[in-house]
């Protein structure tokens, strides 16, 4: 296979990804080749684009020895059974790494201007180069990404030698290669254009990429004076933003959740994804499905939420978060605007259902029989205006194939059309 140029190739790769779309993922371009590929892949996923920057370390008079890699954030690699076998001394390794950081810092700010690099703890990660020969710095990216905290790496490049692909997939969660030719001899080979990449380039991509595209960071929500993990997401053009309150057993790295706010990212909606309950409360099952508690902490947070943003904001609730989303919403000064609740227990709300003012959307799976009836009870109960949506043949994870991906459009059209504010 021969591609035209990058960019050709880019668009070729991002076909072959299409799969990925639902895990709301982060494409991450390894500088500087590798970033005209990513933007072609994000720009098709819908997704942020960012680079992974990484310096190999090199054994000290041997530095094509690699013994480890760094990236941003402290992300740090490095194998012990090198560093003893080549008799590395701390204070040389310590040296290596210092000036390896140095110029790993100067070329994420050359390259972001100044911006923060996209939080990936949690999230599903495509990192694309344009392709591999010796598989060092692909191995290295993948590496410090996972320490980095991304929960699914994917490696995905248009052309690489066989053998090396596949000792990548030791590395990783996924290689997507689209051509691994057996007479492979270099990259370039595979390209017509192969022409350099220079650092202007990928300033301007990573410019246009970001311009116009949702900011991602993760933040400290002050939920009545006890500091919550959350990350917050909010299109250029956001027209409102919900509050996803997860249900019991999960956080706000729920893949579910990421999936259908990623969606909502989309639409032109802001996230916020944050955790109900501190490390020490979550140990604690009661705490779990304590609704009075998690309804006070949802309530907590929309406040916070409204004073740092001047949207409306929307909630969205699974499990025992639908009950907790419910009940924050009956207060009078909610300030909430639109309900979703995922598979949700909005029974679990009880006498507040009645005091309930903002739309309310019930979605359920067809199979999942016991909260259809607890549902149907609770829509009962509601004096606001409000549907129940039955997602057929769906059990109660919404796991079979299409529907989870029909719970966000239901969640986005309920969003879009009760939460934006018409233009003009």
């Amino acid at each position: 296979m021969l591609f035209t140029d990058r960019t050709d190739a880019g668009r070729q790769l991002a076909a072959a990804l299409r799969h990925l779309e639902r895990r709301d993922p982060v494409v991450l371009g390894l500088p500087r080749g590798g970033v005209p590929v990513a933007y072609e892949v994000a720009r098709a996923l819908g997704a942020p684009l960012d680079v992974i920057v990484v310096r190999k370390l090199g054994v000290p008079y041997r530095p094509e020895l690699g013994f480890g890699a760094i990236g941003e954030g402290g992300a740090r690699v490095i194998s012990d059974e090198i560093v003893r076998h080549a008799g590395v001394r701390e204070k040389d390794l310590e040296a290596v790494e210092r000036a390896e950081e140095a110029e790993l810092l100067r070329r994420a700010q050359t390259y972001r201007e100044g911006r923060p690099r996209l939080p990936l703890e949690g999230r599903a990660v495509v990192v694309v180069d344009d392709g591999v020969a010796t598989g060092a710095t692909a191995r290295a990216a993948c590496q410090v990404v996972r320490a980095q905290g991304a929960s699914h790496v994917v490696l995905a490049v248009p052309v690489a030698s066989p053998d090396v692909a596949a000792g990548l997939r030791e590395d990783v969660d996924e290689v997507v290669c689209l051509s691994t030719p057996q007479l492979f001899s270099a990259v370039g080979e595979w390209y017509r254009d192969f022409s350099q990449t220079s650092d202007e380039e990928v300033v301007s991509l990573l410019a246009r990429a970001t311009a116009g595209t949702a900011t991602a960071e993760e933040v400290e929500v002050d939920a009545g004076g006890v500091p919550l993990a959350g990350d917050l997401v909010l299109p250029g053009d956001a027209g409102a933003v919900v509050v996803f309150a997860h249900g019991s057993g999960s956080s706000r790295l729920s893949p579910r959740n990421r999936a259908v706010a990623g969606v909502l990212n989309r639409a032109g909606l802001g996230t916020l994804l944050f955790d109900l309950l501190t490390p020490g409360e979550d140990v604690y099952r009661a705490n779990v499905f304590d609704i009075g508690l998690l309804a006070g902490r949802l309530a907590d947070t929309t406040a916070w939420l409204r004073r740092r943003v001047s949207l409306p904001v929307g909630s969205f609730g699974a499990s025992t978060g639908a009950a907790a989303a419910l009940r924050a919403a009956a207060a009078t000064d909610s300030g909430v605007g639109a309900v979703v609740s995922r598979g949700g227990r909005p029974d679990l709300a009880g006498a507040d259902l009645s005091g309930v003012r903002a739309p309310t959307l019930l979605i359920v799976g067809g199979a999942d029989t016991t909260v259809i009836d607890l549902n149907r009870q609770a829509q009962a109960a509601l004096h606001c205006e409000n549907r129940l949506e039955i997602v057929p043949g769906a059990t109660h994870l919404f796991e079979e194939p299409g529907a989870l991906d029909r719970v966000a459009e239901l969640a986005r059209d309920w969003f879009t059309t009760h939460l934006v504010r018409p233009a003009g």
